[in-house]
């Protein structure tokens, strides 16, 4: 009985190693020069979480191998409790479902066909800061997307404290694409020209879908407001902090 039970504690021991090992870990930084609430969600398993970081404060977490739906984001304007922001809302301060557009996103799936990490920046739900996302180990490249995108938002997409995609506003198959293979348009080319690493378009024409690789437990560096250079007419909606309710 001892035996079989210490052979059963081996085994089970043994199926958790490879994801203690390929675990990945993600350190999230404030270069914006404002507070944000950095936001986290992933949705295979259902898991996330949430922290307020003033200028220059950086935040580490650890997501678990195999982790899918996974999103980092900046929310701002929020209330001192992380509630009520202007972008990216989740309605608490721990995010356990992902935010309320408008909102740049860092996305990623972990350890997933041969071993392969994905990863993307999204302006699928619109853009409210620049975000940097780069591999701090496993040897590929990082992206970026750090464009005025809020200072030269279309009028139709323009959004407190961000801009809009626009199948947000619209909501038609022609901006969504929802109905087959679709064609860029001339707002989604908005956001490619400014961002071209960044996945920009619903459902995607083939020019715009934008994903990176790295092996499975490759580390990363998330970076909202890489170079900490935003343009000012961004700081009167992002840098803006309601008051708690």
């Amino acid at each position: 009985m001892a035996a079989s039970t210490s052979c059963a504690a081996l085994c089970f021991f043994l199926f958790l190693l490879p994801l203690s090992i390929n675990a990945a870990t993600f350190q999230i930084v404030n270069s914006c020069s404002f507070t944000v609430w950095a936001a986290w969600a992933t949705t295979g398993p259902r898991a996330g979480g949430g922290n307020q970081l003033n200028p220059g404060q950086s935040w580490t977490i650890n997501i678990n191998a195999g982790a899918t739906g996974g999103r980092i984001w900046a929310r701002t304007g929020c209330s001192s409790d992380g509630r009520n922001c202007q972008t990216g809302d989740c309605g608490t301060l721990q995010c356990q479902g992902y935010g309320r557009p408008p909102n740049t996103l860092a996305e990623f799936a972990l350890n997933q066909f041969q071993n392969l990490d994905f990863f993307d920046i999204s302006l699928v739900d619109g853009y409210n800061v620049g975000m940097d996302f780069s591999p701090t180990t496993g040897g590929c490249r990082g992206i970026r997307c750090s464009a005025n995108i809020v200072g030269e938002c279309p009028a139709q997409l323009r959004a407190p404290g961000g801009c809009n995609n626009p199948c947000t506003v619209f909501g038609t198959p022609q901006y969504c694409c929802t109905s087959g293979p679709c064609d860029p348009t001339d707002l989604s080319r908005f956001f490619k020209a400014r961002c071209p690493d960044a996945y920009s378009y619903p459902q995607d024409d083939r020019t715009s879908i934008v994903v990176f690789t790295c092996p499975g437990g490759t580390n990363y560096r998330v970076t909202f407001c890489p170079g900490g250079n935003l343009p000012s007419d961004q700081l009167g909606y992002a840098g803006k902090s309601l008051s708690a309710t």
